[in-house]
């Protein structure tokens, strides 16, 4: 298994940034990281880029400032300072209010950067693709993609935030490298929405993660632990949703990783089953440490657990990877986050953001899975 950074937030070109057609304010890269991952018609793979943008000076005065989309341009914010908690450099919340309510103190944008067939290389940086907010429901930003080739066209979901919702939407390709926005697929909070590489059935099939405000316990002898798990969801069009019935993946008492589960990369077919790699947070200070796990799902029912490897982890976090830039780090916890999965013949490349900061590029044997 080899691994290395592809991309660092010093690689971005802010002046090629979408704010910079409306917003005035100096702002900086706080990360470059979780990217989707396909390959292109050429041989080439793809990195659809979350590039969290951030003021360089959050606080002016008495007010901690946020960034807003708006159909004009891009707006300042501001909310008092006696008025918010700011624990987390990401974001910020709002103290008086009768729900938990947060501010963030970035924007994020997607950016498709092109490497070269093996990924240890870019390619080229297409800032003339860059995908934007384009929606009230996106005025926060646009999240966290992931793309999956389902025939002969590219699905990538992301996760757009906004006041009104918190919400999944999809966007949809015919080269891989184009993308239109469909719209929002899910309107509940669901950062890990990740279609299958391939139909079960007639029927396009996802990955969910479901979050809410309270979850129940599980019988004091049952193996599982509550709270945020992998759930599946069926449509006939990639557009119309219905959850399946029995759960998928949940966390097990005694993991390590157990505070919360989540989608990672599509779950890509091998002739063993669905392939998929996931990931399981340890509650550490106010982030948690992210682990990357593994699951073969059934490939004619993908409710049914075939193998799960949730002790040894798949991928850590490694601050070797990162020492010419942990100047830059702000996370508290240990951080990898798998959002992408390339065959390469004997083995996968695999893409994830390492600590919220950059792109991480592992190639894995495909021995590893057997």
């Amino acid at each position: 298994m080899t691994d290395h950074i592809v991309v660092r937030p010093d690689d971005i070109d802010l002046r090629r940034s979408p704010l910079r057609r409306s917003l005035g304010a100096k702002t900086h890269v706080l990360g470059a990281f979780n990217p989707g991952l396909t390959r292109l018609p050429s041989g080439n793979l793809l990195l659809m880029v979350r590039v969290a943008e951030a003021l360089r000076e959050p606080v002016s005065g008495e007010h901690v400032r946020a960034i807003r989309w708006t159909p004009d341009g891009y707006v300042l914010d501001r909310h008092a300072l006696s008025s918010v908690t700011m624990t987390d450099p990401r974001q910020f919340s709002l103290r008086a209010a009768s729900h938990r309510l947060l501010g963030l103190t970035s924007l994020s944008w997607l950016l498709p950067v092109e490497l070269t067939p093996d990924g240890r290389e870019v390619c080229c940086i297409h800032y003339d693709r860059a995908i934007e907010p384009a929606a009230s429901y996106q005025e926060y930003g646009v999240e966290d993609a992931r793309i999956s080739k389902v025939g002969a066209r590219w699905y990538m979901t992301t996760c757009s935030v906004s006041a009104e919702r918190h919400c999944s939407t999809l966007h949809v390709s015919d080269n891989g490298l184009d993308y239109t926005l469909e719209g929002i697929v899910l309107d509940h909070q669901n950062k890990d929405m990740i279609l299958f590489e391939g139909k079960v059935g007639n029927r396009f099939i996802a990955l969910t993660r479901p979050l809410g405000e309270v979850y129940f316990a599980y019988p004091e002898a049952s193996v599982y632990s509550g709270g945020p798990s992998i759930n599946l969801a069926a449509s006939p069009d990639a557009l119309h949703w219905k959850p399946l019935d029995r759960p998928g993946i949940r966390a097990r008492k005694g993991s390590s990783s157990s505070m919360k589960l989540g989608g990672g990369s599509p779950p890509i077919r091998t002739e063993h089953g669905w392939l998929v790699i996931y990931h399981g947070v340890e509650t550490r200070e106010s982030v948690g440490v992210y682990r990357s796990f593994w699951a073969l799902l059934d490939l004619d029912d993908p409710t049914r657990i075939l193998r799960l490897e949730d002790e040894t982890p798949l991928l850590e976090a490694d601050p070797e990877l990162t020492r010419s830039i942990e100047h830059q780090m702000y996370l508290p916890s240990p951080v990898v986050f798998t959002t992408g999965i390339a065959d390469a013949g004997d083995h996968y490349v695999v893409a994830s953001g390492e600590a919220d900061l950059a792109c991480r590029i592992t190639h894995i044997p495909k021995t590893r899975f057997a």
